[in-house]
């Protein structure tokens, strides 16, 4: 399928990369409201550079991959719907619920797919803890916590700015992966119980090359929370940008014959440990997994990225007529809880959710063959 992307920034090198990966990515243009981004991209991968609205207007393309801020996340959207394209869009969706649910409304009155990052619960950590959890490996699972905590962005990207601004903080920049990690294995969210706080009213970047500059801090920094899932499911939230160092897994869920920890979910691979009752813990691989197999390094470490699954397992949907696994359903639902989580620690009370989504089908080894070049 062929595809333009909207918005030249960090992220678009990633996607660019996605089509040595993935059999029907066909990237044919790009497009930024600063121009030079979108020049700088097209010359370093060899595609067309057009213009936001002349992008919209290309009849070669079918499906836009909006890679913009998360302020414009809606706008592109539904400009892509409206010009007769389905979309896919880095995360959030929008910057709050109700903007997603129009978002929604629009592409069933289109008849249009629109498909959302984060893609990473389909790499081999997740899938094999959807395993675990379908086949009942450690029992049912009625609690569990996640824990994602560091002091902020401002250390080390070039424009941290939209971080601290609405649609921003841990919640919804980072959070995102964990909450959609969780859906994927415990199903849609009913109740949401929270708090917040903002520690620092203005962070000092300390990244070049904007190094000293102040940012206003415009939206909480830490929020500690319940979920409770439609399965009954409790789990305890702490996203927090407040935090130098801690000693926190990232996701535990425990269940009546023993309890799972899985690896940090802004990643593809990485270990799990799982017990059976007060058993030591078995450490459970995924690095021979097709999605697993460390790829890329992060800092001292090799890691798995494979950042574009979502994408292509949506192309292979829309010409299959099938709905894709990174939905506008789950990330409405995900947009919706991640919304609820502020409303619930601003008005004090319990949020009830709207919508509900069903669990993603599971991404299997032959799915991804299928994919793969």
């Amino acid at each position: 399928m062929k595809v333009g992307i909207i918005g030249c920034g960090n992220i678009s090198d990633t996607y660019f990369q996605s089509q040595n990966l993935y059999n029907n990515i066909n990237i044919i243009a790009c497009a930024d409201i600063i121009n030079e981004a979108a020049e700088k991209s097209a010359k370093k991968h060899d595609v067309k550079v057009h213009s936001v609205e002349d992008l919209l207007a290309n009849k070669d393309i079918d499906l836009i991959l909006n890679l913009t801020i998360p302020s414009s996340h809606r706008e592109i959207i539904q400009k892509t719907l409206e010009s007769g394209k389905h979309s896919f869009s880095e995360k959030p969706l929008a910057m709050n619920f109700r903007e997603g649910l129009e978002l929604k409304i629009l592409s069933d009155e289109k008849g249009l797919q629109v498909g959302c990052a984060p893609d990473t619960f389909l790499g081999a950590a997740g899938q094999k803890a959807r395993q675990f959890i379908d086949e009942n490996k450690i029992g049912k699972v009625s609690l569990g916590t996640f824990n994602m905590m560091s002091h902020g962005m401002e250390h080390w990207h070039p424009n941290p700015d939209f971080f601290f601004k609405p649609g921003g903080g841990p919640i919804f920049d980072v959070g995102v992966y964990y909450i959609t990690q969780l859906v994927n294995l415990l199903g849609p969210v009913e109740n949401i119980i929270s708090v917040s706080g903002t520690i620092e009213q203005e962070r000092t970047i300390t990244s070049e090359p904007r190094y000293g500059e102040k940012i206003k801090v415009e939206t909480p920094t830490t929020l500690m929370a319940v979920l409770e899932f439609s399965n009954k499911t409790k789990i305890q939230l702490f996203a927090s940008w407040d935090v130098w160092k801690h000693q926190h897994n990232t996701i535990e869920l425990y269940g009546s014959n023993g309890s799972l920890v899985l690896p940090d979910p802004n990643y593809f691979g990485g270990e799990l440990l799982v017990s059976n009752k007060d058993s030591d813990w078995d450490i459970v691989k995924t690095d021979k997994m097709f999605l697993g197999i460390p790829n890329e390094e992060d800092g001292d470490d090799k890691v798995a990225n494979y950042r574009g699954i979502g994408l292509s397992d949506m192309v292979n949907c829309i010409s299959n007529n099938k709905n894709a696994r990174c939905s506008i359903d789950l990330a409405l639902h995900v947009l919706e809880i991640m919304d609820g989580i502020l409303i619930s620690s601003k008005n004090n009370s319990i949020y009830k959710t709207e919508t509900s989504c069903d669990q993603p089908a599971p991404l299997t080894e032959k799915d991804i063959r299928n994919l793969k070049h």
